[in-house]
């Protein structure tokens, strides 16, 4: 009697143990879930922030600053590949204080000046606060790369609470981007010979497509300033061109 005593007690113990483990797991699981759906919200809102400033720009200027816009949430392994590289325990405080890029925009822009005002108009904008401002363009990485990275705080706001939530803004040409996408894919192969060439070569390309960037802002800048008088009936056809403007 008192062995079957003793086996119940036993075995009901190493039920509330695994029970307990899963509790433990199913908190992890759901406050990981609900830390990712902060950041996830974070890329809606300055999705749309930016859609928005386009928008503008079509129906006052009739062109479009943005040629793309791509978002990215850092996956989890990437997200604990990182903590162990910085050594800092992966629990939420550390992630939400150390990482900054777990939330990504890039935004892709025609021409070089569209860049800065577009950064410009973002972090001036009342709810969004600028916490790091790295310029490649102005000064590129010694490999060539050039982009406007940008670390802002949104808020987002829940139901019963508001949160300020980190995101990395990456803005660059369609030039400096398709350099970018290439570079990422070479470095990535392993054993590459002449390896240091191959390097200096990617500079080389970088340094042309950088010149081709700044050739390209000032063509347009030039036909800008091309201001020739319309007529009534061109100047009729302007207006109605802005009004047709599909803005949904």
């Amino acid at each position: 009697m008192e062995k079957k005593n003793w086996l119940q007690l036993t075995a009901g113990a190493g039920q509330n143990l695994i029970l307990g483990q899963a509790m433990d797991l199913l908190d992890g699981v759901l406050d990981y879930k609900e830390l990712m759906m902060g950041y996830a919200c974070a890329i809606k809102e300055i999705n749309t922030k930016f859609e928005v400033l386009d928008t503008e720009f079509e129906v006052r200027y009739k062109r479009n600053p943005i040629s793309s816009i791509e978002t990215r949430l850092k996956s989890q392994t990437s997200i604990l590949e990182k903590m162990s590289r910085m050594g800092i325990p992966p629990t939420r405080e550390n992630i939400e204080n150390n990482l900054n890029d777990i939330a990504g925009i890039r935004v892709i822009c025609s021409y070089i000046d569209d860049i800065y005002l577009l950064a410009d108009a973002l972090t001036k904008q009342d709810d969004i606060k600028l916490i790091r401002r790295k310029d490649y363009i102005s000064n590129p990485k010694p490999n060539g790369y050039r982009s406007l990275h940008l670390i802002v705080s949104v808020p987002i706001f829940f139901a019963e609470s508001v949160k300020e939530v980190r995101a990395e803004v990456q803005i660059r040409t369609i030039a400096m981007d398709f350099w970018a996408s290439l570079e990422h894919q070479i470095k990535y192969k392993q054993n590459v010979e002449h390896a240091e060439k191959v390097i200096a070569r990617l500079k080389e390309c970088a340094d042309e497509i950088a010149h081709i960037d700044e050739t390209m802002q000032e063509i347009r800048r030039e036909m800008d300033n091309i201001k020739e008088a319309p007529t009534d009936m061109e100047a009729l056809y302007e207006k109605l061109k802005k009004i047709d403007i599909n803005l949904i």
